[in-house]
């Protein structure tokens, strides 16, 4: 538990204010002895001085050891134009998050989750206050539905920031998730509180703008802990959660909303989000091994006085100027998407996805509220189909990925990456099939369940969707992989927030059934998009200037 405690932003804050003489690490501890694999030095610029097992050749020296005194020595002797890189002490260094135990990594997968979970729940709690916003400040649904828009817009535009911002070694993940979520937090006392609309509004994006260091990197965290064959059931989860959530905030609120007022949604959140504070603050480790390291050589250049010790990320960052990460981060992934169809065409397939399901916040009221007479509770319960059409999807996926594809991946090595799109062939037709189901059975002649079976199909068929191009896409652009989704997180957010304000007049010009059918209309265009993508996808790749060979 120390070794959790000490990487964690608790455990740093303790350090720095003890200077040091609290959690310490092994190399700080009165008669440590460094056992490195390879010792070699050289000049900077052609071959690297390594303290780590990256190398390792020669067994007899790999049973070195040297003490602290003696490192200092030797490292000093390379004078100013060397370095010695520092890496992991040996393959199995247990501050490598690859290394980490199960329960180690369980407990964190579980915290990214729970905070991701946090942050999307967040947007959709807010459904059930719309009218007694309405009544409160004397406005339109449409503008009081901007307090959910301007959320999920928040966290689609925040992620252009904390994508980048965490992958600069001296932030790490974890720095950046405590101190986002903090403000967060802190933040929805006064949106509870909040006596007028413009104010409301401001605080509702905040919230999402601090919310989505969560969306942003998570996916990335994972990635720290479990290799390429394990990482799919982390992402399952993982994309399980933030899918469950939206639709598990209206039932929150749906009944509290009504009995109290529409603030009680908002103090809702906050005794969600204070615990699961507490809980990052306390037991969230760092998890990116850049920023693992940068922490470690720092502290053998203070107790060895050798300043020629270099990590990897700080050799990189050197070499980078702040224009060309700007650019790589905040330009190239929409270059990409301008020239690239494939990527593109995974931007609007995804957008459109979150577009839909974020336009039943709209259409639901029609439905469930004034067809079938519903309860503002009851309307929010319907919103359990969400959850049921996920539930049966993840399952059935996982098993498919641990009885078809994983063993291929260890007999055959790594496929085509359009393999990853198989689930997706048969995705795409559920997504316009559960549509059409909702958008023609929407009656009150017609059972309720009926409807929401539609949904439970649609939701079904946007998870697979999802999944296989959330898999394929860093497949393919590995180098930006990152940065792209950042990017598609913000063109889904932006999609979704237009669909949350312009739903409800589409709704009300074409009728339920209209409106849906033309969300249906456009899934079918993209059904056979995707099937383009499936058979073309090695041709454009063939041709494309991004992927990496």
């Amino acid at each position: 538990m120390i070794d959790i405690f000490r990487e964690t932003a608790a455990g740093q804050i303790v350090r720095f204010l003890s200077q040091g003489k609290f959690l310490q690490y092994p190399e700080e501890l009165p008669g440590f002895r460094f056992q490195y694999p390879e010792l070699n030095r050289s000049p900077l610029g052609s071959e690297n001085s390594t303290l780590g097992p990256s190398h390792a050749s020669d067994p007899e020296r790999a049973q070195t050891k040297i003490d602290v005194s003696q490192l200092a020595i030797d490292s000093m002797t390379t004078g100013d134009n060397k370095f010695v890189l520092v890496d992991w002490y040996t393959a199995d260094d247990p501050a490598n998050p690859q290394n980490w135990s199960t329960s180690k990594k369980a407990l964190v997968a579980f915290e990214i989750c729970i905070y991701t979970f946090t942050v999307y729940i967040g947007g959709a709690i807010y459904a059930p206050s719309t009218a007694g916003v309405m009544e409160d400040f004397d406005c339109a649904e449409i503008v009081a539905s901007l307090g959910l828009a301007l959320y999920v817009l928040g966290y689609g535009l925040g992620a252009l920031l904390w994508s980048p911002l965490s992958e600069i070694p001296m932030l790490g993940r974890t720095g950046i998730y405590v101190a986002t979520f903090s403000l967060f937090t802190i933040l929805l006392i006064p949106t509870a509180l909040v006596q007028n609309l413009a104010g409301l509004l401001i605080l509702r994006f905040l919230l999402g703008w601090f919310g989505s260091p969560s969306l942003a990197t998570g996916a990335a965290g994972f990635s720290d802990m479990f290799g390429f064959l394990k990482l799919p059931y982390c992402l399952a989860f993982w994309a399980c959660s933030g899918t469950m959530a939206p639709a598990i905030g209206p039932i929150v609120a749906g009944f509290s909303v009504p009995a109290k007022d529409w603030h009680w949604s908002q103090w809702e959140l906050l005794w969600l989000s204070g615990p699961i504070l507490i809980l990052l603050f306390t037991l969230l480790p760092e998890t990116s091994s850049d920023t693992i390291l940068l922490r470690r050589v720092r502290r053998l250049r203070k107790i060895t006085g050798d300043a020629n010790l270099r990590s990897q990320s700080e050799i990189k960052m050197q070499h980078m100027t702040a224009k060309e990460m700007a650019f790589n981060t905040l330009v190239k992934p929409w270059e990409m998407n301008a020239l690239d169809p494939a990527i593109l065409f995974t931007t609007v397939y995804c957008s459109l996805c979150y577009a839909i399901f974020y336009s039943f916040f709209e259409v639901f009221p029609f439905v469930f509220s004034d067809m079938y007479h519903f309860s503002l509770g009851e309307s929010g319960l319907a919103f359990l189909s969400v959850s049921v059409g996920v539930l049966i999807t993840v399952p059935l996926g996982l098993l498919h990925y641990n009885l078809r594809v994983e063993p291929r991946l260890v007999k055959e090595g790594f496929p085509a990456p359009e393999v990853w799109l198989r689930p997706g062939l048969i995705g795409s037709f559920l997504v316009p099939l559960g549509l059409f189901i909702f958008a023609w059975t929407a009656r009150p002649s017609v059972h309720w369940i009926v409807p929401l079976v539609g949904v439970v199909v649609n939701q079904s068929g946007c998870y697979l969707i999802l999944n296989v191009l959330f898999t394929y896409l860093p497949n393919i652009y590995p180098k930006y992989a990152a940065s792209l989704f950042a990017a598609n997180n913000a063109a889904r957010s932006t999609l979704a927030t237009a669909s949350i304000v312009f739903g409800r007049p589409m709704f009300l010009a074409l009728g339920v059934a209209g409106g849906v059918s033309f969300l249906a209309g456009v899934s079918c265009l993209c059904t056979v998009a995707f099937y383009g993508l499936y058979f073309y996808g090695p041709s454009l790749r063939s041709r494309s200037r991004f992927v990496s060979t």
